[in-house]
Formats: structure tokens, C-alpha cells, sequence
């Protein structure tokens, strides 16, 4: 795993290697192992290198084939790079080293662009090819490793990086925020693609490949999943399909040069992949584990039943975590505003992981192919439920509910029926709109400005997620929202939060879950036999029947979760209110003040639940503070 990053000057004014060695130097933590530059006039590229696959000095990179005609920087992991390989040799390629990278950079002097597609992994990598004068950038199809890029207004220069940090180091690039951005943050507790929080920069979409041509740019698509043939086959031979393909998967991510391991939470997902590595592994699986002394968010009783019967090199801990040091770093790390408080545990086990491995599987994606949250069983029961209540009944229904106290917790159980009975009065698409978003556009307008009202006219973050529901030729109403959430939520919030926390420990993440082909199998698997009455992810959980214990595959779903609300009441009421309403935030011109203090002061007092939304506006004042004053 790596960081990479590069700068072309149209113009023809040569690249300064100064400029270069300090974007890279901003990537160390994604590379301590190695760094180099290339300078061909006025394009240079950069490279932090984390040594994984070939551990030698021939795997250096940038990496240029034999003529030096092309040039690579890579950050990732592709898993068949040796059969690819061997397709190479017997074409007449000779390679220097062992390593992935150099795969790809003659799989794309073979076939072009078209090379893209022939990868199995996770990657983001840019290819300089000197005789063209032709830039080509690539993203991996879930967007597991990120891609910024930033054409100047005049079309002089072009920069891309893995983080935003290392454009910024260039003095010519002025951090300025993009409030279109902002408001969609607002939304979604992150910034979604091609935005970035910062005005002129964007994010290469994951599935997409671009080549950058005399100062223009050309963004293609590549992959799509495809949710309409479904497989003709018993629920018997799909549960030993499925069992197969997983530890495919699996399987081949182990392929490591470095100690390796896995996350554990005791969830299905990751006690899958845990059982799953260790029937290949020929040594004990080392799991790593945290948890909290709250016991509504400590899960180490049930990873503890996953290493026991697995008999892993188990680690855990009980983690206090100090916002008020952890948070700063998370903002310089993240480089965006990003409200996902699961950051702060993710970031916690990255650092645990990382004292004794290089390498940690995961199971993040089970959820987005097998439909594993609460909502998509909400969504259905909802439909049944608007059938045959009169809408009338169901509003006043509402309003006797919104008039009762619920507490701060969000796992509580009228909080949860005001949540539902709100989402059951909109159409499928809004309903889950509203349940993935935080501050609606109602609340919106209660708690913006009106010069910053002005200037959003054209923001409607609703839009694009609505959207993605006319993108897929999917049937079914599960099937469809699959699609969205493997195409928003999953790339632009989870897959962030993983990428981030576990680079800034200078950890590699590898999800089995999110291998394509993989996927491609998942999405052919009729979505009935996904949820089925009351039980999430129902295929995946018997087809793992006899591997996993019952007291895992059924237990209640958690969550990598923090307990934000109850700190918004105790340990961060102080700090909340100082950041929210000190001078400095409201100068901004963003939020009006009353608005502010009116929401601190419910959520304090347990009129309503505002702590997502608190986190929100908490990060994105702490970001403003690090990047922009």
C-alpha cells in the first residue's frame, strides 16, 4: 500500500523535485518504507511506498518498463498479478521485479485502458506515457483507495495525490471551501464523488478511469454491477457457491510478503473471513478487538467466541478514547470534514493491528450485497404497513409519538418508531434519503443563513442519491437499494473511514467481501433469499451454518459504533458548546447561532436526539480551523 501523487505543468515549465519530495512527504504515513520521484520537464511524479508484495529494491517505484516510455505510481493491491503474469511472459514481457506493480504497467503497455478491467483488487494508479504526453489515472470499482485530482482554472497545471494534503502543498493551489461540497456533507456526513470539501479539487468516481490529453480530460466508466439475471439454481447449490466464492476471495488475500491479520468485531462478516483464513493458514490467525466499558457498544464478547473456537493470536482492548486528542488527528488525517464517528474505533484498532502486522483483513461490504442493515428490513415493512394504513392515521400517529419522550439513545425504542413513522409517510427512495441523511432539507433551512442559502441554489445533495435509483436496470426495491448504498454510502463513507484510519497507521486493509467477482455472484442472488421475513443477510448466514456458531450468525447487530450521544451530554457538552458557538464558527456565515444553541440545548436536555448531527457540525468547525483559517 502507498501513496502517490503528480503535477503536470501544460505550459511546459519544467516540474520543481522539491515540490514533488514535499506532496510525497505529506503520504508518509500511507508509505514509510520508500519514497521516489520521476521528473520528465514539466510532469513529475511522486511515490510513499508501504512494501508488501516484493519486498526488494526492484519493486521501487516510480517504476518505468524497459524503454522507460511509460511510468507508474500505484497505491494497492491486485490479487491475480501473477496469472496475469504468466500471460505476459508467454507474450514476450520481461520483467525486474515481483511485484504487482509491474504487472500493471505492462498489462496496460499490452492492452491500454482496457487493462483496467482485467484487475482483481483494490488500486489507484497513474501512468505517464512520455511518447503520447498522455496521463492515464485509474480507480479500483468499489473505490477502496482513493484519488484526488485539480484542474487549474486557466488549464495550466494538473496535480493528483492520493490525499488532498499533498495538492495543497503546492503554494500556486489556495485552500478555499467548495459550499456545494459542504452542503453535501451536511447530508451525508461526508463528501461524496467528484466533489472534495475543497473548491477546484475533486475525486476520481470509483469504477472510472480518466486520461488527461493537452490539458483535457476524459472520465470513463468501466464497471457496472449488473442485478437483473438471477441464478437458476436450489437455495442448496447457492449456499455452496457462495461458501466457494468467499474463500476464493479470501484466499487470495493472504497473498502478503509481511505478517498479516484481521479485524474482528465478532459479526458475521468478520468472523467469516476469520474462519475462512484460518482454514488455509498453517499458523494461528492473529485478530485484533476493541471495545468500550459501555456495554451497549463493547463487542468483545462475541470476538472472543470467534478466536477462541478459531484458536487466533487474539489481542483486545478497552479503549476511553480522549476526543479531544484523538479528534484533531482524525480531522488532519481525513483532510475533509468526514461525521462518521466509527473513525474514532477504526482508527483505534488500526493502531492496535499495526504493532504486530502490516496486513489486516476485514469484512466490510457483507452488509451492501447481502442487505445486513435494519433499514432495508424498515424500508419493506414500511411498504406493507402504506398498503393499507390511511396516511391521515399515520400522521397523527406521528405527532402523539413526537410529542413523547424518548432518551438520547438512538437504540432506543421510541426513538427508532419516530424514526420509521417519519419515513413512512415518503416514497422508498426519500424515506431511505432520510434515514441515510443528517440534516434534512427542512432542517436545512431552519439552520442555514440566508447568504448561504443564496449561494446553494443549485445544491441538492437529494438529487444525486435519487439518481443512482434510475442507474441500475435492478427489479426489485431491495435490489435497487443495494445498488445505491454499493454506490454511495459504501465508496464515499465506509470505505473512507477504513482507507484513512488504517493508512494513518500505516496498515494495509484488504476486504474479501469487496472482490468483484465476488460481488458480480452476490448480485445475481435473488433478493428474497437476502432478507426473508425478519433476518438480514438470510442466505449468507445458512450458507455459513456448521463454520460459524448460531450464537454469532443471529446475534444482534451492533454496529462499530462510539457513544457520541451520551458524551454530547458529559465529557464533550463543554467542548461542543465552545466550538459550535464561539465566535469564529458563527462569523462563518453558515449556521445561525440560535439555531445552534437550540440543538445543543435539546439534545442536553433529551427533547431529541441530535448527536450525528452535532458530530456533523463539530467536524466540519474543526476542519475549517485545520485546513482553511
Amino acid at each position: 500500500m502507498c501513496g502517490i501523487c503528480g503535477k503536470i505543468n501544460f505550459t511546459g515549465k519544467p516540474v520543481e523535485e522539491g515540490l514533488l519530495r514535499a506532496m510525497a512527504e505529506t503520504l508518509t504515513h500511507r508509505g514509510p518504507d520508500d519514497e521516489g520521484v520521476y521528473i520528465g520537464g514539466s510532469v513529475g511524479l511522486g511515490h510513499r511506498r508501504l512494501s508488501v508484495i516484493d519486498l526488494s529494491k526492484a519493486a521501487h517505484q516510480p517504476m518505468p518498463n524497459e524503454d522507460e516510455t511509460l511510468w507508474i505510481v500505484y497505491n494497492g493491491e491486485v490479487y491475480n498479478f501473477e496469472e496475469l503474469k504468466e500471460e505476459l511472459l508467454a507474450k514476450g514481457h520481461r520483467f525486474r521485479s515481483h511485484s504487482d506493480t509491474e504487472v500493471i504497467l505492462h498489462l496496460y503497455e499490452e492492452e491500454g485502458a482496457k487493462s483496467v478491467e482485467r484487475l482483481r483488487g483494490m488500486f489507484a494508479f497513474a501512468i505517464w506515457d512520455t511518447k503520447k504526453k498522455e496521463l492515464f489515472l485509474a480507480r479500483d470499482r468499489t473505490g477502496q483507495k482513493p484519488l484526488f485530482y485539480r484542474i487549474d482554472d486557466k488549464d495550466e497545471t494538473f496535480h493528483f495525490a492520493s490525499e488532498i494534503k499533498a495538492i495543497l502543498k503546492d503554494p500556486t493551489v489556495k485552500a478555499r471551501p467548495d459550499l456545494t461540497a459542504i452542503d453535501h456533507y451536511m447530508t451525508w456526513q461526508c463528501v461524496p464523488a467528484p466533489y472534495s470539501a475543497f473548491d477546484g479539487i475533486k475525486k476520481l468516481p470509483p469504477a472510472h478511469y480518466m486520461t488527461i490529453k493537452d490539458g483535457k480530460a476524459k472520465l470513463t466508466r468501466y464497471w457496472r454491477l449488473d442485478y437483473t439475471p438471477k441464478l437458476d439454481m436450489t437455495e442448496s447449490e447457492i449456499k455452496s457457491k457462495l461458501v466457494y466464492e468467499m474463500r476464493e476471495a479470501v484466499k487470495l488475500r493472504m497473498i502478503s510478503d509481511v505478517p498479516l491479520g484481521a479485524f474482528l468485531s465478532g459479526g458475521v462478516d468478520s468472523s467469516a473471513v476469520v474462519a475462512l483464513m484460518a482454514e488455509v493458514s498453517n499458523q494461528p490467525i492473529k485478530t485484533f478487538a476493541i471495545g468500550f466499558k459501555d456495554a451497549a457498544y463493547n463487542e468483545l464478547s462475541y470476538a472472543k467466541i470467534i478466536a477462541e473456537r478459531f484458536k487466533t493470536n487474539h489481542t483486545e482492548f478497552i479503549i476511553e478514547p480522549n476526543a479531544l486528542e484523538i479528534l484533531p488527528k482524525l480531522v488532519w488525517h481525513y483532510g475533509e470534514p468526514f461525521a462518521d464517528s466509527s473513525a474514532i474505533p477504526t482508527y483505534y484498532v488500526s493502531q492496535l493491528a499495526r504493532d504486530k502486522v502490516t496486513v489486516a483483513l476485514n469484512g466490510d461490504g457483507g452488509d451492501e450485497s447481502f442487505a445486513g442493515y435494519e433499514r432495508y428490513m424498515a424500508n419493506e415493512l414500511s411498504d406493507r404497513i402504506t398498503r393499507f394504513l390511511p396516511k391521515p392515521l399515520a400522521r397523527l400517529m406521528l405527532m402523539i409519538a413526537m410529542k413523547l419522550p424518548h432518551g438520547t439513545s438512538p437504540k432506543n425504542t421510541l426513538w427508532r418508531a419516530k424514526r420509521f413513522l417519519q419515513g413512512s409517510l415518503k416514497t422508498p427512495e426519500m424515506r431511505n434519503a432520510d434515514w441515510m441523511g443528517h440534516f434534512s432539507p427542512e432542517i436545512k433551512r431552519e439552520l442555514y443563513t440566508s447568504d448561504l442559502l443564496d449561494k446553494l441554489s443549485e445544491s441538492l445533495p437529494y438529487d444525486a442519491y435519487l439518481k443512482r435509483f434510475s442507474e441500475t436496470d435492478a427489479v426489485s426495491s431491495l435490489d435497487k437499494l443495494l445498488y445505491n448504498d454499493i454506490n454511495s454510502y459504501l465508496p464515499e463513507d465506509l470505505l473512507v473511514k477504513v482507507d484513512v484510519a488504517s493508512m494513518a497507521s500505516s496498515l494495509e486493509a484488504r476486504s474479501p467481501f469487496l472482490d468483484h467477482k465476488f460481488m458480480e455472484f452476490a448480485a445475481t442472488i435473488p433478493s428474497s433469499l437476502k432478507l426473508k421475513g425478519r433476518t438480514t443477510k438470510y442466505i449468507l448466514k445458512e450458507a455459513l451454518r456448521g463454520i460459524l456458531p448460531d450464537n454469532i450468525l443471529f446475534r444482534p447487530k451492533m454496529g462499530f459504533a462510539v457513544p457520541i450521544d451520551r458524551w454530547f451530554k458529559n465529557e464533550l457538552k463543554e467542548m461542543a458548546y465552545d466550538t459550535l458557538l464561539s465566535t469564529k464558527a458563527i462569523e462563518r456565515g453558515y449556521f445561525k447561532a440560535a439555531s445552534i444553541e437550540r440543538i445543543l440545548n435539546e439534545h442536553v436536555t433529551g427533547k431529541w436526539n441530535w448527536h450525528h448531527q452535532i458530530y456533523n457540525l463539530l467536524m466540519l468547525e474543526l476542519w475549517h480551523r485545520e485546513f482553511i483559517d
